[in-house]
């Protein structure tokens, strides 16, 4: 593709950075928009009640008619998490690998919409065009097979986007990354380089997965009297191959359990990607069919999640699965940033039970360490480096690495979500923003619970609520009843008898004033009401509660 020497290409990250989730770039150029990713985040603890974050695509919205197509680098929930939300109001024709389409399709499925979207399967080192664009799909190793990086052929340059990835020379399932195909990119001439910063706070090399599964037989041989019960991501398809293999070698039966969990594990053995052993597999409805030695259950909940299937075990609320004293339970994953305190309050209710909890040694990650993401520039030899995927210490460490593999100072730049980089051979610099924070979904609800609301959730959670009835007569002027006081989560009303008279005093004070100045506008009153009972509250308890007046008319 011929080189447009004073047009830049711009590169907009609508999520994904100062973050772990999110993920979603778009790339353009004149009248061409690609979007690489499109994921949810899960939400933080001050959101309360909201289910998923998905990005904000207003900038997309107004620019339709420019959007060619969505590739996807793999089929993680914070990459392809929030398609489905996105299709619904962007009709976005989608382009990835086999099992990560099959898993959007399931998502598409379940939201009504699969016969609305077009979607094309693409294979490694296949290449597609969309509008101005060339993108070539590159193998990579990550904890979901199929994972693949993008070299971005524009008008201004190559890009290449790393995806997740990691360097794995002896996967599990399929074969190892192209790296000689970054090697040739880097010898073509690479303009950019987006790589992946998850681990880049780690030194040395990320281990094989294959290490995983030596662990498994050693642990399934320490245990051969015992249940067996191993939590893992439910995309970890690798990772579930590899307990199958040791269950299988150790004559075990598997169950697998978890929503998540078996809808992946369906789609990818339908896919050919997981081999399972004939008579292995059996329903969770057969688990006392067998005596517990010869039971292996692969389980949701390694982080810690409310409803997953190994908290609602661990709780004992699951309706066929109980701990038994000598149950072996195997975390197989870290915790993630947040989750530490939910996955070892689970960890705490299994121990109390009985149950033996391993949750070292069983875990690789799918992200490269610090020598992989070097070597990553070796082959490459970005001009620029932009890191992405990571909270801002990350970033920042990748813009480090960065120019401890030669890409001078200036040529590596940290973006913030909604930054518009415009970049060709001689232009590196910002060039504003675009609307870029996250919708809140809320049950069925998207996009209508924003800050006001929240804050108003937060309120509550933390002080509680009162709420004062008054009925006045229909001139104004006079009580006809109340003041009433209803308190939920700020005080126990009957035992808080004197604190509520006192209340209802301050009440029929201000509405006393009120009717001597002859104000009977219902806002000023309700105002007043909020002022007066508030100081006293916060005089009397130091506490603010919501206070919610409430004024009828008779």
């Amino acid at each position: 593709m011929k080189k447009s020497e004073n047009k830049p290409v711009k590169i907009i990250p609508l999520g994904g950075l100062e973050q772990i989730g999110m993920n979603i770039t778009a790339i353009e150029y004149e009248d061409s928009i690609i979007v690489i990713d499109c994921g949810l985040s899960f939400p933080e603890d001050e959101m309360l009640g909201i289910d998923l974050v998905i990005p904000d695509v207003t900038y997309l919205k107004e620019n339709a008619d420019k959007v060619k197509g969505m590739v996807v680098t793999h089929g993680h929930e914070d990459h392809i998490g929030a398609i489905p939300y996105i299709e619904k109001e962007l009709d976005i024709p989608i382009y990835t690998t086999r099992l990560t389409m099959a898993l959007i399709e399931h998502k598409l499925e379940e939201h009504n919409i699969l016969n609305d979207v077009r979607r094309k399967v693409v294979k490694h080192g296949q290449i597609i065009n969309l509008g101005c664009f060339r993108i070539e799909f590159i193998r990579t190793n990550h904890s979901i097979v199929d994972a693949a990086a993008l070299a971005i052929y524009t008008p201004a340059g190559i890009l290449v986007h790393t995806g997740d990835f990691k360097v794995d020379f002896t996967p599990v399932f399929g074969e190892a990354i192209d790296l000689p195909r970054f090697g040739e990119l880097g010898k073509k001439g690479v303009l950019a380089l987006m790589a992946d910063s998850t681990n880049v706070e780690r030194p040395g090399y990320t281990q094989s997965e294959k290490t995983v599964g030596k662990t498994f037989d050693n642990l399934f041989a320490d245990n051969k009297e015992h249940r067996i019960i191993i939590a893992t991501f439910a995309s970890n398809v690798d990772r579930v191959q590899q307990i199958i293999n040791s269950a299988y070698k150790y004559g075990r039966k598997v169950i697998v359990e978890g929503r998540s969990m078996v809808n992946v594990i369906n789609t990818a053995s339908e896919l050919g990607y997981i081999n399972i052993p004939d008579n292995t597999l059996i329903e969770i409805e057969r688990i006392n069919d067998y005596p517990d030695e010869q039971i292996v259950l692969i389980t949701t909940g390694s982080q810690g999640e409310n409803m997953a299937a190994l908290s609602r075990i661990a709780a004992s609320l699951h309706n066929r699965v109980s701990i038994k004293p000598g149950d072996v339970v195997i975390f197989s994953s870290n915790p993630i940033p947040g989750n530490e305190k939910a996955v070892f309050k689970v960890i705490n209710e299994l121990e109390m039970k009985g149950a033996h909890v391993i949750f070292q040694d069983t875990h690789v990650s799918g992200h490269a360490c610090q020598e992989e993401l070097k070597l990553m520039y070796a082959l490459t030899k970005p001009k620029y480096a932009i890191p992405v995927h990571g909270e801002y210490r990350h970033l920042k460490r990748h813009a480090e690495l960065a120019i401890e593999m030669g890409v001078p100072k200036e040529n590596v730049k940290i973006l913030s979500t909604g930054d518009v980089l415009e970049i060709a051979d001689d232009i590196f610099r910002t060039a504003g923003r675009v609307p870029a924070q996250g919708i809140l979904v809320d049950g069925l609800g998207v996009g209508d619970v924003g800050n006001i609301v929240l804050r108003d959730r937060q309120q509550l959670s933390q002080n509680g609520l009162i709420i004062v009835v008054v009925t006045l007569g229909h001139e104004g002027g006079y009580l006809v009843a109340g003041p009433d006081i209803v308190s939920r989560g700020f005080v126990y009303v009957r035992e808080s008898e004197n604190l509520i008279d006192d209340c209802r005093d301050v009440v029929m004070d201000v509405l006393e004033d009120c009717f001597a100045r002859n104000i009977t506008d219902w806002n000023r009153i309700k105002n007043s009401i909020r002022d007066e009972l508030g100081d006293f509250l916060w005089k009397k308890m130091k506490r603010s509660p919501m206070i919610l007046p409430i004024i009828t008319e008779v």
